[in-house]
């Protein structure tokens, strides 16, 4: 169903079942996946001269809500789910089901893997590369400029299971490998090794994740997380998981 008040490009590519809000405008270079809904005041296929003609395409089933805005040249996996008053630079290519939080912005020639959840105010700068089933958490900011302002990008890297908690900043061309934890309000200038967690500011080493307990009475270890949190993913995800070998890809939820 398309709102009598929105535009949409005869040129767009709408698969079955899609919704369109009121007041959205989808450009000419869009495709859109079935049963995909868009609220109102969205704009998709925002034209920009960066993207090189590249089109929009976003898979199927995704959820994008109002005053949310994707440029061109941008590509997303099956299951995307938005908050509100999203902004997407053009040459973002992200996996399955990846959830952008509200007033989030993704600045552009990122690479995102699957399953990555970016809470609200979440800022990912050009050139970042986050891995699958990546944790970000309220107004993370991934930088990418060494001495603003410049022409030089080093974009970040996030490794897969990762989780950047509130507030923390990874400097240029940081790495945090898999599995770590960056703590609440860190600024983190060096790489992070894998499996470990780092506070503060600058951020330092603290200890090896798997010595972090959780504080629910169990005392059970808390990571890696994909032993006890399993909300949002789909079975065959979590089988993965329960066998030991994490399981990448597959159909959307």
């Amino acid at each position: 169903m398309i709102h009598p008040s929105a535009i949409v490009s005869p040129l767009a590519k709408l698969g079955e079942n899609v919704s369109i809000g009121p007041f959205t405008v989808i450009h000419a270079d869009v495709e859109l996946g079935a049963n995909s809904v868009v609220d109102g005041f969205c704009e998709l296929g925002y034209p920009t001269p960066l993207a090189h003609g590249a089109p929009l395409v976003i898979g199927a089933g995704a959820r994008i809500r109002s005053h949310s805005v994707f440029y061109q040249g941008s590509q997303f996996g099956a299951g995307l789910v938005t908050g509100h008053r999203v902004v997407v630079r053009e040459h973002t290519r992200a996996g399955l089901a990846m959830q952008i939080g509200t007033m989030n912005d993704i600045q552009g020639d990122c690479s995102i893997g699957d399953y990555v959840r970016c809470q609200s105010n979440v800022f990912i700068g050009k050139a970042s590369k986050v891995g699958n089933f990546v944790w970000l958490l309220p107004y993370t900011v991934l930088t990418n400029d060494p001495h603003p302002p410049s022409n030089l990008l080093l974009g970040c890297e996030i490794g897969d299971y990762a989780a950047i908690a509130a507030m923390s900043v990874i400097l240029p061309g940081v790495k945090v490998g898999q599995g770590a934890l960056v703590a609440a309000h860190s600024k983190v200038h060096r790489d992070v090794a894998p499996h470990t967690v780092v506070a503060g500011n600058p951020a330092r080493y603290l200890y090896d994740t798997a010595e972090v307990k959780l504080k629910d009475g169990s005392h059970a270890p808390a990571y890696p997380w994909t032993r006890h949190f399993r909300r949002g993913y789909p079975d065959h995800i979590t089988a993965g998981w329960d066998a030991g070998e994490p399981a990448l890809g597959g159909d959307a939820p």
